[in-house]
């Protein structure tokens, strides 16, 4: 399984990211399977260099705030307009309840309902198991001011968490688990930000991690381009003393 860090940029697109998007793959022996995480906003632009919009096989949106869901305008004219003639089928979009509704209005007048007709849009719940070829994908609802859920991405015996947009919750202990690599909100800084069930910060991601178990490697992602990286970095080096990065746009990395 491979992670593609499509964007990280915490909130809005940032001078050197898009907003949130990961792209995830994994071979079954025939072919290649290729899943989002989130399409947020720039993230469609910097796919186009890892892969052909055309080829992906699902998306998994979090949450509907648009740093995370607002490209799915743009893939859907990628599907509908292309020269050659619309994409046949609908491509699965798994998203909270209301998302076909928030995405029609999204792209609204140009035509009715006309993203319903190249989106498949599938409502998420807790705990609910999608495969997707060779990938296992298990939704947890997290801790964030609208419904929202972090993924749980399995194949080939590897672990990919995702917490997509989150506070410290119960949720975060199955997400991360064992995870080959757990991919983690830390838009906050400690001793600045004191708003609570938002964000985490990178002290406390690193103890949700530390906390749930077996870990392997902490990667940390959604840092608003106003903060400094490294201070979320020294803030989860404080905690957590295994494996430590910062998640780089157009990196892949093996899970």
């Amino acid at each position: 399984m491979r992670l593609t860090v499509v964007g990280c940029s915490g909130s809005f697109a940032g001078p050197s990211s898009p907003a949130s998007s990961y792209l995830v793959q994994a071979d079954d022996g025939d072919r290649t399977w290729s899943i989002l995480l989130d399409l947020g906003s720039g993230a469609l632009g910097a796919l186009q260099r890892h892969l052909d919009p055309a080829d992906l096989d699902a998306v998994f949106v979090s949450h509907l705030h648009p740093d995370h869901c607002v490209d799915i305008c743009g893939l859907y004219v990628t599907r509908k307009y292309r020269p050659a003639g619309a994409l046949p089928g609908r491509l699965p979009v798994h998203a909270p309840r209301g998302a076909e509704q928030r995405f029609a209005l999204m792209y609204h007048g140009l035509e009715h309902d006309g993203m319903s007709g190249e989106l498949a849009v599938h409502e998420l719940s807790e705990a609910q198991v999608t495969q997707v070829g060779p990938l296992r994908v298990t939704a947890y609802r997290v801790n964030h001011p609208v419904e929202a859920y972090g993924f749980r991405v399995e194949a080939d015996g590897a672990v990919l968490a995702y917490t997509g947009d989150t506070d410290t919750c119960e949720a975060l202990t199955p997400l991360l688990t064992g995870a080959n690599l757990a991919l983690m909100d830390s838009a906050f800084v400690d001793g600045r930000d004191e708003a609570t069930g938002i964000h985490l910060s990178g002290s406390r991601a690193a103890k949700a991690a530390a906390e749930a178990g077996g870990v392997r490697r902490l990667m940390l992602t959604h840092i608003p381009p106003w903060n400094d990286p490294e201070v979320c970095r020294t803030q989860a080096a404080a905690v957590w003393s295994g494996p430590l990065d910062l998640a780089t746009p157009d990196e892949t990395y093996e899970v």
